[in-house]
């Protein structure tokens, strides 16, 4: 199968990471938690004084290691470029974005479609929003086991441990917009399915 050439990977990494933010402003607009190291991120940054980037960039650092160490070094470059390009992103979006009333079930429908699909472009480019993607990614490759199934579980379980600490209607929301997220990673990332195809 043809590879991707150097400036179909990094437009791509571009559009994927764009997707990712805008989902994830929709999330931060309406309170909404997701999973993985964004969920950490999100639920941080209701209670330290940093910003959603900034937590989210220092939360990867330790997966940024394990994703050198397990898949290589341009995997993990691109993987930081991402991280980096979400976090300033999703920081910054406010200021050519203004949005008066943003429905909580659409945010979590439309987000969750918007990040999940974001993730599957970075995926299949070599790329990732690091933490959990990098290890649901790393149980693909060696054992066979289907990236959006751990995603899913992971997520789902992320955000299910803020039930102490958000509203149950902000926790079933996210659930939901965890569900969204993985659906479009299940369906859509299977391993070998894309072998051969042009």
């Amino acid at each position: 199968m043809e590879k991707h050439n150097w400036l179909e990977d990094i437009l791509a990494l571009i559009i994927g990471s764009i997707m990712v933010s805008l989902g994830l402003f929709f999330f931060k607009d309406t309170q909404l938690l997701t999973g993985g190291t964004a969920g950490l991120a999100l639920l941080s940054n209701q209670f330290i004084a940093l910003s959603f980037g900034q937590i989210f960039l220092l939360i990867n650092l330790p997966f940024f290691i394990l994703g050198f160490a397990k898949m290589g070094a341009g995997f993990t470059l691109r993987t930081v470029a991402c991280v980096a390009l979400v976090s300033l992103m999703t920081d910054y979006l406010h200021l050519v974005i203004s949005l008066s009333e943003l429905n909580r079930a659409y945010a979590a429908l439309s987000g969750g479609f918007l990040i999940g699909t974001g993730m599957l472009i970075l995926i299949r480019h070599k790329g990732s929003l690091g933490g959990v993607n990098i290890l649901a990614l790393y149980l693909q490759q060696t054992f066979n086991i289907r990236a959006g199934h751990v995603q899913m579980a992971l997520d789902v379980l992320i955000v299910a441990t803020s039930y102490f600490l958000v509203p149950l209607s902000i926790l079933l929301w996210s659930i939901v917009g965890a569900i969204a997220l993985n659906i479009v990673i299940a369906l859509n990332h299977k391993s070998g399915r894309y072998q051969g195809l042009s």
